[in-house]
């Protein structure tokens, strides 16, 4: 791997261990603790707590896959080129691009996030349906822009920044929801409007999308990596972001099923499902509804900025990302190129910024916020499935120097946790995700000739069109065929029993690592 950077040619290690947990928590919390709590709650009543135990687990065990193989190589973007040593040019092709959808994805969201925030003060900013104006989207555009000075002058000051507005972050978090918990709990919601699971097991699977969207941000750790002073940082800050993230989201989950204000959200009490019509933030509705006026200006204050940090730590870790498609050759060489003075892939910003205030402006007009999280989880998650392949392949050719206990076990958890996320994020969601994927990899295959290695990716194309095929025939709003819950234990029996061997042997046909290595230094 690469030795100690020079100024202005590598990337400079400036992360210390504090700086990079707070980048993964800060990162990891801040859409989706507003808003997939309200969605899932629609689909599952009380039982979204279930779903975010569930959730807790299997991205634990996507974590642990992280870890494994950071500390084999602690690249820049790392997870969108675990799988170029594991299993060749195709396949790593198709699971950064799935990558690359899912980071350009999130800024947009924490952009719809502020704005959302910004709604209780500005009302001409939503209409009447909750999603962006003209004027609302304009207001996107700009916050997304202001993502790029934070990301531009260098690692240090990034990650200094991040950690002093982060730590603060994280505390405005946890004092609101704690103060509606105390004050306001009613125990009688779990059990007062059809009990725990009004909408039955099914509502838990249905929500599951929105409690691993939240997960998946954890994966800026390993993005930073090659800019950790101490690899092994990368251990002790991902668990710790993954344990800290599931215990704020724990939190407000309970709050909003335990302080539920049926008459503020303007839905019949015990109807469940009516929160997803809720418009604005639906914590700050909360905080105001109960007069909670110095808590009410913390809220807002967690709603508006809170998603802007993490806006702007996808934009410089999304930058890493295309910095490693550039590596691999899937990109212009410019996304190789670091600023002389400050040593970031300026290039990869720009674009990054480019493309993200597009996709704000553009969508603008959509459901915006679960819309993007459910397209946005499908290619994520698509792409963390090459991973536990990886990890196993890896192991098998004695690359792997570190071992997470229990590893082989533990991917094959990780690899069908995977597989099931894209399944249950459901139709139309899958087909999208997938037309989008197809698109955006039969472009870059062309801009970089990336035709090398076919046969070891053919599982992983196999894989994609049996899940996208199993959406259609088994979950809820396609043809039904098969029934929810069957068509779940067969999506992830055939996952495990099928496409996790073959991987395993896809990848062991040829040692890849050995050409791609020295594409790092």
């Amino acid at each position: 791997m690469t030795g100690t950077p020079d100024k202005g040619k590598h990337l400079r290690k400036e992360i210390g261990f504090l700086e990079l947990f707070i980048i993964g928590l800060a990162g990891a919390v801040a859409t989706a603790v507003f808003f997939s709590q309200v969605e899932m709650t629609a689909l599952a009543g009380p039982g979204s707590l279930i779903a975010w135990l569930v959730g807790i687990f299997f991205y634990f065990t996507i974590g642990l896959t992280y870890i494994e193989l950071s500390q084999t190589y602690p690249e820049a973007g790392g997870p969108s080129r675990y799988s170029i040593y594991s299993h060749g040019v195709v396949t790593n092709l198709i699971n950064a691009t799935a990558d690359l959808i899912w980071y350009l994805f999130i800024p947009p969201i924490e952009a719809f996030a502020t704005i959302e925030g910004l709604y209780f003060i500005f009302p001409q900013l939503l209409n009447k349906q909750g999603y962006p104006t003209l004027l609302g989207a304009i207001v996107g555009v700009v916050i997304l822009i202001a993502y790029i000075p934070f990301n531009y002058y260098g690692i240090k000051l990034f990650a200094k920044i991040t950690a002093g507005f982060g730590s603060v972050k994280i505390i405005f978090y946890v004092l609101p929801v704690l103060a509606l918990l105390l004050l306001f709990s009613n125990p009688q919601n779990f059990t007062a409007y059809h009990g725990v699971l009004p909408f039955g097991i099914a509502g838990i699977f249905a929500a599951m999308p929105y409690a691993m969207f939240a997960f998946g941000s954890a994966r800026v750790v390993p993005d930073f990596a090659e800019e950790t002073k101490d690899k092994r940082h990368i251990v002790y800050a991902l668990l710790l972001t993954i344990l800290g993230q599931a215990a704020i989201y724990i939190l407000y989950d309970l709050t909003l099923i335990l302080t539920v204000n049926w008459k503020a959200f303007g839905i019949t009490p015990g109807d469940w499902s009516g929160l997803s019509k809720v418009t604005g933030n639906p914590f700050v509705i909360l905080t105001s509804s109960y007069d909670l006026k110095i808590f009410l200006i913390i809220i807002l204050i967690s709603a508006i900025a809170g998603p802007f940090l993490t806006g702007y730590i996808y934009m410089g870790s999304g930058s890493r990302v295309l910095l490693a498609m550039g590596r691999s050759r899937f990109v212009s060489s410019a996304m190789r190129q670091l600023h002389e003075k400050y040593a970031i892939p300026y290039w990869g910003l720009m674009v990054f910024a480019v493309v993200g205030a597009l996709i704000t402006f553009l969508f603008a007009p959509i459901p915006s916020i679960y819309g993007l999280i459910s397209d946005s989880v499908v290619a994520g998650y698509l792409g963390f499935a090459t991973n536990p392949i990886a990890l196993v392949v890896l192991r098998r050719q004695g690359v792997t120097k570190y071992k997470i206990p229990l590893g082989n076990v533990i991917s094959a958890i990780a690899f069908v946790g995977s597989s099931l996320i894209v399944f249950w994020s459901g139709w139309p969601a899958v087909p999208y995700s997938v037309l989008l994927l197809t698109i955006a990899s039969a472009v870059f295959a062309a801009i970089g000739k990336a035709t090398k290695d076919f046969k070891e990716s053919i599982w992983y194309m196999t894989y994609i069109a049996f899940l996208t095929i199993m959406t259609y025939i088994g979950s809820d709003g396609a043809l039904n065929i098969i029934p929810f819950i069957d068509a779940t234990i067969i999506t992830a029996l055939v996952s495990l029993a099928v496409f996790y061997p073959w991987g395993i042997i896809s990848g062991l046909k040829k040692e890849n690592y050995l050409e791609h290595e020295k594409e790092i230094e």
